[in-house]
């Protein structure tokens, strides 16, 4: 059995014996970060929304690769408010404590402004961005009271730039950045109303990650000649690997990471030069 305190990578920061919440944990970019996550130590709960069956396959691995640690699943729509309560109540219930949470997961739903119909629009914002929101106010409410913390947003290249056929989801991942300011100064705010100094110990500190192409299952659907011409304007000339993400969340989510929050870090192979 692997040590995960004794392996613990000293630039990544301690990890170890902190419970994390992975929306969308259990595919791509968010089931890397739960692989590094558990693999520093964390306690792992993925969050998940219909494919049961992969899900499944996903928690079997995980609990063969990480003996010692806590892996469990909580499928829940991030696009109702009610069941963001309830996976953030459930995660509490199950692993006794709240320390990361990683709001992962967001669609696609692709058409141009002239074609897009309000369903479109709505559908991706709820959960990209109000899920995130509502995930995020009961996190911060259970954070508050232990006075420590980490939120972790996971934005897109696309929040910055915009993209054709990609209104909806832009605006959703924009959203992420003033959210993540937001949150981090109402956190500080709050710590200080309670007389339990924001700058002390670990914190509790809000941030965000902003990936580029990353070579996932959502990136998988662009035809092949877009997806050229996107590599020519990306100046390192590839697509990026979930693990490149994880590794920031993880850098982000460190008891040692406690003088960073409010910021916004990009992952994109140069893209937004």
């Amino acid at each position: 059995m692997v040590d995960h305190e004794q392996a613990q990578s000293p630039e990544m920061g301690t990890i170890h014996g902190r419970v994390a919440l992975v929306t969308g944990g259990t595919r791509g970019i968010g089931a890397a970060i739960c692989h590094l996550l558990a693999g520093q130590g964390a306690d792992v709960a993925a969050g998940y929304w219909r494919h049961q069956e992969s899900a499944g396959k996903f928690l079997s691995a995980m609990t063969e690769s990480y003996p010692d640690r806590t892996i469990t699943l909580h499928e829940g729509n991030i696009g109702d408010a009610d069941d963001c309560h309830r996976v953030i109540s459930e995660v509490i219930g199950q692993h006794g404590r709240l320390d990361i949470l990683v709001n992962n997961a967001g669609i696609t739903i692709d058409r141009t402004v002239a074609k897009m119909t309000a369903e479109d629009w709505q559908r991706v914002i709820a959960v990209n961005l109000s899920g995130a929101f509502f995930l995020a106010q009961n996190a911060l409410e259970h954070m508050l009271d232990r006075g420590t913390g980490r939120i972790i947003n996971v934005s897109s290249v696309i929040g910055e730039t915009g993209n054709i056929g990609q209104a909806n989801y832009a605006a959703s991942k924009s959203g992420l950045f003033g959210l993540t300011k937001s949150l981090a100064k109402e956190a500080v705010f709050q710590l200080n109303r309670a007389q339990r100094p924001a700058g002390d110990g670990i914190g509790l500190t809000v941030n965000a990650v902003t990936p580029g192409y990353i070579a996932t299952d959502m990136v998988a659907t662009i035809p092949d000649k877009v997806m050229d011409r996107i590599r020519g304007q990306i100046p390192l000339g590839r697509l990026g690997q979930p693990e490149e993400v994880a590794r920031v969340v993880g850098f982000l989510a460190a008891d040692q990471s406690a003088y960073i929050t409010g910021q916004i870090w990009a992952v994109n192979g140069g893209l937004d030069m």
